[in-house]
């Protein structure tokens, strides 16, 4: 289960600044590097991403500035390794939709999760081909999209069931050598009826 203290709750009128940091495709990217690998050096992502030492470096100073980010404890003296603050970040829809900033940032995200559903489908696919995961992940493995008809009461409901649920999974597991990193994304996006002679 997330606790409080592992979850970062954003506010479009006191974090301003913060959302702007973190509507920035690298600086989301590297704390998403951080969340799912684990501390890291400026050095070590910027292997992982492709970049310059120098910029990764930069933009770890950027996050950290903003708590998204601290040092971690050392390897040895010589490096300076950052680890997450929490390991989520999460913020209330209808509060965001306040600022043309804020709504920006949503946007920013959502197109960045997107991004990263991409990259694990490549990853999953490439760890059950090339024998990193066994055989007993294949029939977990997948993805779906479907499409009920629901009130806003019963999509919100939606969420606490998921949410409940995870949680208690992951509690379940916890510790078990078997047990491995899952990417799990959901997504409840209503759209309006269209219109007759509207394209769908």
């Amino acid at each position: 289960m997330v606790s409080d203290e592992q979850r970062r709750v954003l506010d479009p009128e006191q974090d301003a600044a913060a959302l702007k940091a973190l509507t920035h495709p690298l600086r989301i990217r590297l704390l998403g590097l951080l969340r799912q690998d684990g501390p890291a050096t400026a050095s070590e992502l910027a292997v992982k991403t492709g970049e310059s030492s120098a910029s990764t470096s930069y933009h770890l100073r950027v996050l950290a500035k903003y708590d998204f980010v601290a040092e971690a404890a050392h390897r040895d003296g010589r490096e300076r390794r950052w680890q997450a603050v929490h390991s989520v970040t999460s913020w209330n829809n209808k509060a965001m939709t306040a600022s043309p900033d804020s709504r920006a940032f949503v946007n920013f995200s959502r197109r960045r999760q997107i991004e990263h559903l991409e990259a694990s489908v490549d990853r999953n696919e490439a760890d059950l081909a090339e024998g990193r995961l066994g055989e007993e992940w294949l029939e977990p493995s997948g993805l779906v999209d479907l499409m009920p008809r629901l009130t806003p009461e019963s999509a919100g409901q939606l969420w606490e069931v998921f949410h409940r649920t995870l949680d208690e999974l992951a509690a379940r597991d916890e510790g078990d050598p078997r047990a491995e990193q899952v990417v799990v994304v959901m997504a409840a996006l209503p759209l309006a009826a269209k219109g007759e002679g509207e394209e769908r």
